[in-house]
């Protein structure tokens, strides 16, 4: 990739990593997932995407390079955040891929910015607790650092070789899972934006969860392809070398955001 340009936006307390590169009318916003970075996530599907469109991607609170502020994180308040730096940006309307918890973001995003939303790809999204494979959230409380994923640790400090910030990091993400408890189905019959659902069919997201999600934004369609939790947009932890399938997802994604209106 080239042409990359990389800053820090003074965002609702935070300074929020963004990289920009590419040319095309309407910018598409990359979301990462929790306990992510830009590279982490969207390494292996960005380069694919990065023809035609004039791509953004961010990191989130306490995620990668962007700091942190008092307060726990929320999907509201990672909405909020994206949305102020595209106002800093001086962006007045963007398409959004979102991965897992950056999924659940993008629709946060079109729940509270409509006007700032043309098409949204929530990949591996959830709105409410019934979502998530049967004992995740049991095991929530349990979890510790030792049970992060390796690669996902290597990432965070390949750009911020910062000990304390990864356990900031992975304790706000624990917390907010933890405390997350679900959104009323209102909200997303709420949504306006164009959506398109992908889901892998051995996720950590039921593709039964996905599958209501369909039903209830309105016109949304739905994608579910065969792999585990990220493995079809090449994450860092479940990328299959060779696998055809993060291509396809960007043939997919393609064809979805360049749809007549």
């Amino acid at each position: 990739m080239t042409g990359i340009k990389s800053g820090w936006a003074p965002v609702n307390g935070l300074k929020m990593y963004y990289e920009i590169q590419g040319e095309g009318e309407i910018p598409l916003v990359l979301i990462h997932g929790g306990g992510s970075t830009i590279e982490s996530n969207f390494g292996i599907l960005r380069p694919m995407l990065e023809t035609g469109f004039r791509l953004i991607a961010i990191e989130l609170q306490a995620h990668g390079r962007t700091s942190d502020r008092e307060g726990p994180e929320s999907f509201e308040q990672d909405a909020d955040d994206v949305a102020a730096l595209l106002s800093f940006l001086g962006i007045q309307k963007a398409d959004f891929v979102g991965f897992s918890n950056g999924g659940s973001t993008t629709l946060q995003l079109a729940i509270r910015h409509p006007a700032l939303v043309r098409r949204i790809v929530p990949i591996s999204a959830i709105f409410q607790r019934e979502g998530m494979i049967a004992g995740f959230f049991d095991s929530m409380p349990k979890v510790t650092m030792d049970d992060m994923p390796r690669p996902l640790a290597e990432a965070y400090l390949n750009v911020a070789p910062d000990r304390d910030g990864l356990i900031r990091m992975f304790t706000k993400d624990k917390e907010r899972m933890i405390h997350f408890e679900g959104w009323p189905e209102e909200w997303l019959k709420s949504i306006g934006a164009p959506t398109l659902l992908m889901v892998s069919d051995h996720d950590v997201v039921t593709v039964e969860h996905t599958l209501k999600m369909s039903r209830l934004i309105p016109g949304s369609s739905l994608v579910v392809l065969p792999g585990t939790h990220g493995s079809f947009i090449g994450e860092i932890c479940t990328a299959v070398p060779g696998s055809p399938y993060p291509a396809i997802t960007a043939s997919i994604i393609r064809d979805f955001l360049s749809s007549i209106d």
